[in-house]
């Protein structure tokens, strides 16, 4: 009998940037000078401080069973210290933090924790392929919720129809914002934690890049901040990028105590939780969230998106410098969706940029550039931009 995958998988989008990936790979093999804004992945090295705390982690033996699935108290007590001192919220750490295997398995798993089969899923697009991937393989139905400049990248709430609330289970927000770079107004939750009191849906707030923001005096908010968003919300957050730690696969989540238990219980049946000695260097990398480490990186992703945003500007891009995040979201000139765009960006100039499609169809007028490339190569890809004619 020939092997038929399961049919789930044919109810995901199509992957749509093989094109890309195969023209990579033929101008690298044809020794052409690439520089790819591709991989939301920092190029920087973790800080040493924390890879001093898990080089003495991991030679103790107590770390070397399974690890608790919760996480170790100790993790969930600075989990909760981080957001008392960063948003003054209280979240208890005996039931309101869960240790993650980075914010993504947590994004993965929670729709089989909180969706039936056929439950709706509010699901912002552009954004993180994820939300949707996971609704499908939960069997739940996602709900398109377009961002768009005019209303600064946030979902337009009066737009959902009343019969698609009544279905909706769960909504995904994603603030700061992938792929755009946007941050969300306080009143925004507000309005959102209203709206899931009404109709009875939870909300998972996706803050992974909370921290990755360029101005002191513009923080991004967290949900949990909202009066009592405790009843129907969670929030996400990770390491990866506030701490150049993708590889590490280390996050927690905060919020309401039945959601996470849920969760625990999903996860439970299907991973073993967070390697000790990974926990144990993530309390001292959390201890650490206001050193000059993390300020510094800010200031290097501030640094790089002014000097490509400037440089896409002048080879006539529509494009705003991010509020936080490491990516600059770029409109295509007219007459160009993005598959066409980063086509002839790789094409003619040998940079690969991620079309914006790949997010949804809302983003297909825009292309993503991540900063995870140093300051010269950047001089270097806008100097290819300005040779470009459009």
């Amino acid at each position: 009998m020939p092997f038929a995958r399961a049919q789930r998988l044919d109810q995901l989008p199509p992957y749509l940037f093989i094109e890309i990936d195969r023209m990579k790979s033929e101008a690298l093999a044809a020794g052409r000078d690439v520089i790819s804004f591709g991989v939301g992945d920092p190029d920087q090295p973790t800080p040493q401080f924390i890879v001093d705390a898990m080089a003495n982690a991991v030679h103790k033996a107590e770390y070397h069973p399974y690890p608790s699935g919760a996480g170790m108290l100790a993790f969930r007590e600075a989990c909760a210290a981080f957001a008392k001192n960063r948003f003054d919220i209280d979240v208890n750490p005996k039931g309101e933090v869960m240790a993650l295997i980075g914010s993504k398995e947590g994004i993965g798993h929670l729709p089989l924790a909180v969706l039936n089969p056929g439950d709706v899923a509010l699901i912002p697009a552009p954004g993180y392929p994820v939300y949707e991937s996971s609704t499908i393989f939960a069997g739940g139905t996602p709900h398109v919720m377009p961002l768009s400049a005019d209303n600064d990248f946030l979902p337009d709430l009066d737009a959902i129809p009343a019969d698609v609330f009544a279905q909706s289970r769960l909504m995904f927000v994603n603030y700061p914002n992938n792929p755009t770079g946007a941050t969300a107004p306080l009143e925004f939750f507000e309005r959102c934690v209203a709206l899931a009191k009404q109709h009875n849906f939870i909300i998972c707030s996706d803050a992974a890049y909370s921290e990755m923001y360029f101005d002191d005096n513009d923080k991004p908010h967290s949900i949990l901040e909202v009066p009592c968003a405790k009843d129907v919300s969670i929030e996400m957050h990770s390491l990866s990028k506030t701490f150049n730690m993708t590889g590490w696969r280390v996050g927690f989540a905060l919020g309401n105590a039945d959601v996470l238990a849920a969760l625990a219980k999903i996860k439970g049946n299907v991973d073993s939780g967070v390697f000790g000695a990974i926990q144990e260097a993530s309390i001292t990398a959390l201890s650490r969230i206001d050193g000059p480490e993390i300020e510094n990186l800010r200031a290097m992703y501030k640094q790089r998106a002014e000097t490509l945003v400037t440089g896409l500007k002048r080879a006539g891009f529509t494009v705003d410098m991010p509020k936080a995040t490491f990516y600059v979201w770029a409109q295509c000139h007219d007459g160009y969706d993005s598959m066409r765009a980063a086509k002839r960006l790789l094409e003619e100039a040998d940079l690969v940029a991620i079309p914006g499609v790949g997010f949804g169809k809302p983003g297909d007028r825009y292309v993503r550039f991540a900063l995870t490339v140093d300051q010269p190569r950047i001089a270097e890809a806008v100097k290819r931009l300005e040779g470009m004619s459009w």
